[in-house]
């Protein structure tokens, strides 16, 4: 788990953890308290029991996604873009 500061629509995650081998990165907002809804875009939002208040991202396959696509899209409720360099801290933080 590294600190970063990465801001993907109006939320700002100051944690991240990336798995290389298996092109897995999770991000989250401290203390990481969760329950999850997976979008059909195919990633995971972690929310704050009992709120909307998100507090976590799961994306299977991000590096995949970055290459291919060039962002990957997030609907946080509105749909909002994390370009590579948003995401280049936290794919970094191994």
């Amino acid at each position: 788990m590294e600190r970063v500061n990465i801001k993907i629509g109006p939320v700002t995650f100051d944690r991240a953890d990336y798995d290389v081998e298996n092109d897995v990165l999770c991000t989250w907002v401290s203390p990481g308290r969760l329950r999850g809804r997976r979008p059909p875009e195919g990633y995971v939002l972690r929310y704050a029991p009992g709120t909307h208040e998100i507090v976590g991202l799961t994306v299977v396959g991000a590096q995949r996604i970055l290459d291919r696509d060039g962002e990957q899209r997030i609907t946080i409720p509105e749909s909002v873009k994390a370009s590579a360099d948003d995401l280049a801290p936290a794919l970094a933080a191994i």
